[in-house]
């Protein structure tokens, strides 16, 4: 219970290992078969209340868990594990969503849950392999919130409009300063890291440092949003009968 439960473990993650590239193989099966049913995945129909409750109920379960493993490890501290990065505002937007179906919750949710989640998928600031709760819990988050975000997508597909692109940013942008001139300096954490870099390799790394860095993040997130839109557009809004 210790080893599964507890602060430290004798099992690393390795990048692309056997585990990591099986969790990443279900979460990218997971939303070909998102895309490719998406036609019996209207917000009336019995399977998108199913899948609606179900993901619903995974992100609740993986927070929950989460901040109950921080807690019970005496290491729960707001500057550390407050749900605050990109990811943890993505399910939280998705689990709002998922109980309002609100248009709103969707876009949002469209643009900030699937890229970065899945990213995160691939290069993870995560040290345990599969013997550890913390594997299981932050693949099955990460899973959850791309499948989810895309599933409310799918659902009512003309909620995602170019409008929507720049509607989402500028409250990514809004979302960023609270983060970076308030938060972070008031708690010194590193939320969005936009004081440092995460420890682990990811593909901020290559975004540079000082001014540029902020500047490559913005215009990187604009350009995902974009793309995401136009992909959107072309491969699905298009092809609905």
């Amino acid at each position: 219970m210790d080893s599964w439960f507890g602060l430290t473990s004798q099992h690393y993650f390795t990048p692309f290992s056997a585990s990591h590239l099986t969790v990443i193989g279900v979460a990218a099966l997971g939303i070909i078969l998102l895309l490719a049913f998406r036609k019996h995945l209207t917000a009336e129909s019995r399977l998108f209340k199913l899948l609606r409750w179900t993901l619903f109920s995974i992100l609740l379960a993986c927070e929950l868990s989460y901040q109950y493993w921080t807690v019970s490890n005496g290491i729960w501290n707001f500057a550390s594990h407050a749900p605050l990065h990109l990811c943890g505002i993505a399910a939280i937007t998705a689990m709002v969503g998922l109980v309002t179906l609100r248009k709103v919750w969707f876009q949002i949710s469209f643009f900030i849950g699937i890229v970065p989640a899945f990213l995160a998928l691939v290069t993870p600031d995560m040290p345990y392999d599969y013997q550890h709760f913390r594997f299981w819990m932050f693949f099955m988050q990460h899973t959850a919130i791309p499948w989810a975000s895309l599933l409310m997508a799918v659902s009512k597909p003309e909620n995602i409009t170019l409008r929507s692109v720049f509607k989402v940013f500028l409250l990514l942008i809004a979302y960023a300063v609270i983060i970076g001139f308030i938060i972070n300096p008031l708690t010194g954490a590193n939320y969005l890291y936009l004081s440092q870099l995460p420890t682990a390799d990811t593909l901020l790394s290559f975004f540079g440092d000082g001014v540029w860095y902020y500047l490559n993040l913005g215009i990187t997130a604009l350009l995902v949003f974009l793309l995401q839109f136009f992909l959107w557009n072309r491969f699905t809004i298009k092809r609905l009968p």
